[in-house]
């Protein structure tokens, strides 16, 4: 057995195995783990415990692309750059598979049941720093920021699921005439009001919510444009920021007020050229 880094060709073969899990998992398939790994001792000439802890590497990985993770394999940090950079050319060489979870949840997303609202990231409920760094050097590695927002999809049943949950709240909550009069602004007026969702207090208020989802963990970073900062910022006491997390496996979420500067790092990443 080789107690050597892993080359790439054997990051190759366990990530392959990994997204294979995961996709049975997705899909309610049942799989045996015992015999994905002899599969992989064969293939690598590793031992059980190795693949087993390389697989669990793998979910740590994972979670910086902001995917979902392999029930069982919790993510352990310590893995390498070249881990992520197999994760990277998977995605690459299997360009339909998250168009294919995408639809999945597209055409999954119904009645929207009650979502209890947790409690934001802090500092105070921070990871460990090195998970932190590793997660976010992958993160800023492969612009996963950049791939879930053009992951149009995902983001339009994120919008669906709140525009769902807003009408089923006023609902219970006795206002079944502001209920009606919820409106999907980004469907129906498309992306320029500088939110998706226009919902009311229980009170009658308005309530401005821009939607950024993930089927990642509650850290992972997200693109805002200066528009929504804009009316983040003119609207203040109406607008909230609604994070959808971990949505293919059960949507979680949190909401976010102005100013977001108070919460989030913001960062520029691209910048206008114009001609002076």
């Amino acid at each position: 057995m080789s107690s050597s880094d892993w080359s790439d060709t054997e990051n190759d073969a366990v990530v392959a195995a990994w997204f294979s899990m995961l996709g049975d998992e997705l899909s309610g398939r049942s799989y045996i783990k015992a015999e994905r790994n002899r599969l992989l001792q064969d293939q690598t000439g590793r031992s059980r415990g190795s693949i087993e802890f390389k697989l669990c590497n793998v979910s740590a990985a994972a979670k910086g692309f902001a995917l979902p993770i392999v029930k069982g394999y919790q993510p352990k940090f310590n893995f390498q750059m070249s881990l992520a950079e197999a994760v990277a050319r998977w995605l690459a060489l299997n360009p339909l598979w998250e168009p294919a979870l995408n639809e999945a949840i597209s055409t999954g997303v119904g009645e929207a049941p009650s979502l209890f609202l947790e409690v934001a990231p802090t500092l105070r409920n921070a990871p460990p720093p090195e998970e932190t760094e590793k997660l976010t050097a992958v993160a800023r590695r492969f612009d996963v920021a950049g791939r879930d927002e053009r992951n149009r999809a995902l983001g339009l049943a994120g919008e669906e699921f709140v525009f769902r949950h807003e009408q089923g709240l006023l609902h219970r909550q006795g206002r079944s005439d502001l209920a009606r009069r919820v409106h999907w602004i980004s469907r129906e007026e498309g992306d320029g009001a500088g939110y998706d969702i226009a919902s009311f207090t229980p009170e009658g208020r308005d309530r401005l919510i821009e939607v950024k989802t993930t089927n990642g963990w509650e850290r992972t970073p997200f693109h805002i444009s200066r528009n929504e900062l804009e009316v983040a910022d003119t609207r203040r006491d109406d607008w909230y920021l609604f994070r959808l997390f971990e949505f293919v496996r059960g949507p979680r979420a949190f909401e976010l007020r102005p100013p977001l500067e108070a919460h989030v790092a913001l960062t520029a990443t691209s910048f206008q050229a114009s001609f002076g």
